[in-house]
């Protein structure tokens, strides 16, 4: 892994998943907890950036009404539109203040749905800086991390899923795709494993759910 072809994509980190008050956040807060990914996730940005790794932000913003999605939509995307979730310029949709954008830092417009690839320039960013090797973080494990993940995979990417800088909405949805799909399409690993294999340390983290067990 070479740092200046790497990025570093982040999901979703906005307030309505990763704050109190954020109408999502008890839904992913147990699984937050118990794989620290917040405080992981910077470790690793910040370990990223000193290395020369490329950071890119991946928020989902809609404009008042969903008027950019079906009327009709369902899964995922209902429980946004019926929690009026990621509206653009509110609160909720500001990317949390922990992991805010850094000069150098790349921010994704156009992200509507789960696969980063679908409706952004995400590939034509990663391309014209000659970036081979992609690690993903963010919301949730199961639903855009993993799209993404397997869109990467098929692109030709060589795809890294960092275990304990995920949450999903249950530790079950969590671990199963942990255990089952994300070996199917990326090298899972912790967020301290990545940050050893850039700064040349040894890491003996479990890898096998993203947390440790009490």
């Amino acid at each position: 892994m070479h740092p200046t072809k790497t990025a570093v994509v982040l999901f979703l980190f906005q307030n309505k998943f990763t704050t109190e008050n954020g109408v999502l956040h008890n839904a992913v807060k147990a699984t937050m907890e118990a794989t620290g990914m917040l405080a992981h996730t910077r470790e690793v940005v910040d370990v990223a950036r000193a290395a020369g790794v490329t950071v890119v932000h991946s928020p989902i913003q809609f404009v008042a009404g969903y008027q950019e999605i079906t009327s009709h939509p369902y899964g995922i995307l209902k429980g946004v539109v019926d929690t009026n979730a990621f509206v653009k310029g509110s609160w909720g949709a500001d990317i949390v203040d922990d992991l805010e954008p850094a000069n150098g830092d790349i921010v994704l417009e156009g992200k509507r749905g789960l696969d980063a690839f679908a409706s952004t320039n995400l590939d034509f960013i990663l391309r014209s800086k000659g970036i081979d090797t992609i690690a993903l973080s963010g919301f949730l494990t199961n639903c855009c991390v993993e799209s993404t993940m397997r869109s990467a995979y098929e692109r030709g990417y060589q795809v890294i899923t960092l275990t304990d800088c995920v949450a999903a909405t249950s530790i079950e949805e969590h671990d199963n795709a942990i255990k089952y799909d994300y070996p199917m399409f990326s090298k899972a690993m912790t967020g301290h494993e990545f940050t050893a294999t850039l700064t040349g340390e040894s890491s003996a983290a479990d890898t096998s759910r993203g947390y440790e067990e009490a």
